[in-house]
């Protein structure tokens, strides 16, 4: 399935908030950083579960998933 956003591929990409930036623009990349360490933190709480460990990431979770 092909999806159209109607915005054509210059090289850009569109931020949250509206704007648009080059793919390669340091924010971009910053956003892409926060979500692998998201998973990477989602990773580790899942390979053994631990409460006291959870009570220190997950806040850290929610911080990233809002920041992303």
């Amino acid at each position: 399935m092909k999806i159209y956003t109607k915005t054509g591929d210059a090289g850009l990409t569109g931020l949250f908030g509206g704007g648009r930036v080059s793919k390669d623009d340091p924010r971009v990349e910053a956003y892409g950083d926060v979500d692998e360490l998201n998973a990477f933190l989602g990773v580790a709480r899942a390979v053994e579960i631990m409460p006291r460990i959870d009570e220190v990431l997950v806040p850290i979770q929610r911080d990233l998933f809002s920041i992303g």
